[in-house]
């Protein structure tokens, strides 16, 4: 089961306490997936459908809870390419469709046949929060932490999409819309405001497992951060040892170590013998010891005499 799915199966079983949330819970879930059809008769009738059974169990709980209709349900199975079923609700009795639409305070976009739900249903805080887990519970999903941080909702109308916007913006989360094909598409990712959005949801689980998997991908960073710094640094200081020994050498063949003055041959005889060792090592295993600015600049002397016994070579080959 993916993340998104375990996040939507903990919020179906999330079911407020006061009236109104469950009415901000179901317009959430009536406007983004659900559909006001008017068949010609004197009331329309609504239709809510899903492909998740713990979402159509919620809203059916929820419509016997608030409202007390009795909804009708019918249920298509998946085929072999299609696993997942889909379940309809259906509420057709024109006074409870009416009551419905009423509470709700449902009402049309001109010229897109959608209806959206209303400010009123949304003045408390707990209601803006049970608004958000029904539109969620709707038309939402997350991607895997372990591979990324996204989290959307598609809405088939922008008025949808800038609704919720402002829903998340009272909870100070930074949500953008942006239009993919014929949804606009509310997203989030940053990884911090993610975490937000499921405590606002109330889905404690899920954000427990999302802190874990971003506190194992945290250590996981600064562990291959620290290490490709150390292999860089050790990658320095090989090349720099490679080139202070050539240097070295060099003079050793040239005019002898024993003719350099007692300092300079100290360290020249240092570097010979632990080649591998960094400045700081280097100075340290001294005798006396030698700070690691005193064995730079030691051996920068080394290198400009080195320099300079290369450059009276190719005057004399010249």
């Amino acid at each position: 089961m993916s993340f998104s799915s375990r996040v939507k199966d903990e919020l179906a079983e999330i079911y407020s306490s006061a009236r109104h949330c469950q009415i901000a819970e179901i317009a959430a879930m009536l406007s983004m997936d659900g559909k006001i059809l008017n068949t010609g008769k004197n009331s329309p009738i609504v239709v809510l459908a899903t492909e998740n059974l713990p979402v159509a169990r919620k809203c059916f709980t929820l419509l016997r809870k608030t409202f007390n209709i009795n909804t009708e349900v019918s249920v298509r199975r998946g085929t072999f390419l299609q696993k997942n079923g889909n379940y309809t609700l259906l509420v057709s009795n024109p006074e409870d469709v009416e009551k419905l639409l009423s509470a709700t305070r449902m009402t049309p976009l001109p010229g897109t046949g959608q209806w959206i739900p209303g400010k009123l249903i949304l003045q408390n805080d707990c209601c803006r929060r049970a608004f958000l887990r029904g539109a969620y519970l709707a038309c939402g999903s997350m991607s895997n932490p372990e591979k990324g941080y996204h989290f959307e909702i598609s809405c088939t109308a922008r008025e949808k999409a800038e609704q919720l916007c402002q829903v998340f913006a009272s909870f100070g989360v930074d949500a953008r819309i942006i239009l993919r094909k014929k949804y606009y598409v509310l997203y989030v990712k940053e990884g911090d405001q993610i975490v937000d959005i499921l405590n606002i949801m109330a889905a404690h689980v899920a954000l427990l497992e999302l802190e874990n998997i971003r506190i194992l991908k945290g250590v996981r960073e600064t562990v291959n951060r620290q290490v490709n710094c150390e292999t860089a640094n050790l990658g320095k200081t090989t090349s720099a040892a490679c080139g202070q020994m050539n240097d070295i050498l060099l003079i050793q063949k040239r005019m002898g170590l024993q003719n350099l003055p007692k300092l300079l041959r100290d360290t020249a005889t240092a570097r010979l013998n632990w080649p591998d060792a960094s400045l700081k090592e280097l100075g340290d295993l001294m005798d006396p010891p030698v700070g690691k600015s005193g064995v730079n600049h030691r051996l920068r002397k080394l290198k400009e005499l080195a320099d300079s016994l290369r450059v009276n070579e190719e005057d004399v080959s010249c």
